[in-house]
């Protein structure tokens, strides 16, 4: 009896679906340059990603979506012409008595508030009016072109405000979740691991200075820190790639099931939403690179960010392949062990290595294209000729250095 209890118990844990996505609000009172931030290092069941461009709705808006999801009807990060951003990460500790059967529509209601809200009290207003339950268990988190940065715990019911501008709440001007509430039941639900980890990251950080979007874009993402075993696996890299060093890759901020990373930089208040910028990794985030897009008014975003004709979207594709050569191709729970000699070296050989130049090359191009936007404003023919250059140079640069068909 208790051998067949175990084995139920085994299948419920390898066929319930966890979205483990470790996320954050910043205030643009904590950021080097006022601009507000949101993360979302989104983890989910499908791996493949893409970039969609909306023209329904109050608001234009880019947002990320399942390549899978050919209708485009749920949005799981984004953000829109007014300077509104939104994202989520699941919460598993708000509905403990809740029996409520409609459920996982945070990418529905995330959608919606992308098409319609421009500030934090629009959003509000739109929980308050949906019809309920709103089939939801979730952390939204939310920023607008005035300065708003907030987190809305939200269930089927009701929603609970923190606000990153608010000192008694965020004394530093940030906030982080991962897959628990802070208004939900002690003790339940998950990611309280990655949760330490990005406080201890933003805690480090902050002594240093203020946040940056590169910061939240590159080092939270890509962090591999361990804080409950106290692991730094940057600190004990293998000599080189050609012998495997396998490590067990459990918790960290990213994971296997990490599909894309993106950071949302607001604007300064009196500044033009149009210059709303989002930085987006599609993929696992260590094995892509950076790419940032705007809301040009005729749909023009990179190519490669885009589904092509087989509904996947290039540069996804090629971080997947690459992803391939840094996980055990075994099937015994080959998403638990991590080949660190693939990933990182002393030599420098890595798929994480060899992709850093290319990216640094995106973001000093990419920077030096916002100074001249939040100057003159933003320049369409400044910014197509840009992903250009990322469709036709970066994405063949990054083929030819992994030799990739």
């Amino acid at each position: 009896m208790k051998k067949f209890l175990l084995a139920l118990y085994i299948l419920f844990i390898l066929t319930f679906s966890i979205n483990p996505c470790t996320t954050a609000v910043v205030s643009g009172k904590a950021t080097d340059d006022g601009r507000p931030l949101l993360l979302k290092n989104r983890d989910a069941d499908a791996l493949q990603n893409k970039l969609v461009y909306f023209f329904d709705g109050k608001y234009r808006f880019i947002g990320l979506v399942n390549s899978e999801d050919k209708d485009n009807k749920d949005v799981w990060c984004g953000f829109n012409a007014a300077g509104f951003g939104i994202m989520n990460s699941a919460s598993y500790n708000l509905k403990i008595n809740d029996t409520t059967t409609i459920a996982d529509l945070e990418g529905r209601i995330m959608k919606l508030a992308l098409e319609t809200c421009a500030t934090l009290e629009d959003f509000e207003k739109l929980l308050s009016d949906l019809p309920k339950p709103l089939g939801v268990e979730a952390n939204f988190g939310v920023i607008d072109a005035n300065g708003g940065a907030a987190y809305y715990e939200t269930d089927n019911f009701k929603f609970i405000k923190y606000d990153a501008n608010d000192p008694s709440v965020a004394p530093n001007g940030y906030l982080i979740r991962t897959n628990y509430s802070v208004a939900g039941e002690d003790n339940k639900g998950y990611g309280y691991i990655r949760y330490a980890t990005a406080s201890e990251l933003f805690e480090n950080q902050t002594k240093e200075g203020k946040l940056s979007f590169e910061f939240l874009i590159n080092d939270v993402p890509r962090c591999l820190i361990h804080s409950f075993t106290k692991t730094d696996l940057r600190k004990s890299l293998p000599a080189n790639e050609s012998e495997a060093n396998y490590i067990f890759f459990r918790d960290y901020i990213p994971r296997h099931s990490s599909s894309a990373a993106i950071v949302v930089q607001g604007v300064r208040e009196n500044e033009s939403p149009s210059l709303t910028t989002m930085w987006t990794i599609l993929g696992f985030p260590l094995t892509s690179v950076i790419v940032p897009v705007w809301l040009l008014e005729d749909g023009t975003m990179p190519k490669v960010l885009q589904a092509d004709e087989t509904g996947n979207a290039p540069l996804c594709n090629v971080a997947l392949r690459l992803k391939d050569k840094v996980f055990s191709s075994q099937n015994d729970a080959s998403e638990n062990y991590l080949n660190l000699s693939a990933l990182m070296n002393k030599e420098n050989s890595g798929v994480r290595q060899k992709l850093i130049p290319i990216e640094e090359q995106v973001l000093a191009k990419a920077k030096n294209i916002l100074i001249d936007f939040r100057k003159v404003g933003v320049n369409y023919s400044e910014a197509k000729e840009f992903y250009s250059w990322i469709d036709d140079e970066v994405y063949s640069e990054i083929k030819s250095k992994f030799k990739l068909n």
